[in-house]
């Protein structure tokens, strides 16, 4: 029985000391597997200290930040992720209606030199005109109602 009782001791003993030597990560081995890991974003950063990576920058979307923040948590050593990201307002990008492109093609027939293009989400006019031909465009396009466009025309 002493016997046992023991043997019991010193496996109790032997599997308290095992787990207690588990070799500690460190910051900057975490902070290598961090920054690995955030470079597919390059609009984020993260710093570990004592085990906590602070994450920060800009995210897409709550869905990759929810991701980025996922990923830390899955490197082993990483107590924590202090999230201080933010995810980028949406750009909401103009359309032009083909009514009103229609209309503006139309009225732009007798100059071929001028076209009528969408450029970053804006109705523009471009091309080379005479400083009459650019009053009389003007005068249309401005007939048909149709609010702001960019008038790029070169007047020769």
């Amino acid at each position: 029985m002493k016997k046992m009782i023991a043997m019991a001791a010193l496996a109790l003993t032997v599997s308290f000391a095992s787990t207690s030597c588990k070799k500690k990560v460190s910051d900057a081995d975490l902070q290598t597997q961090a920054t690995t890991v955030v470079t597919s974003n390059p609009n984020a950063t993260v710093e570990v200290k004592d085990g906590t990576a602070h994450l920060s920058g800009t995210f897409a979307d709550q869905a990759a930040k929810d991701q980025m923040v996922a990923s830390l948590k899955a490197i082993p050593g990483i107590k924590d992720v202090m999230d201080m990201s933010t995810i980028a307002p949406a750009v909401e990008v103009a359309t032009v209606d083909p009514a009103v492109m229609q209309k503006v093609t139309d009225a732009l027939k007798d100059f071929p030199s001028v076209k009528a293009e969408v450029v970053n989400g804006e109705l523009t006019l471009t091309g080379n005109v005479s400083s009459s031909q650019a009053m009389k465009i003007k005068q249309s396009v401005d007939a048909l109602k149709i609010g702001k466009y960019n008038n790029n025309l070169t007047v020769k």
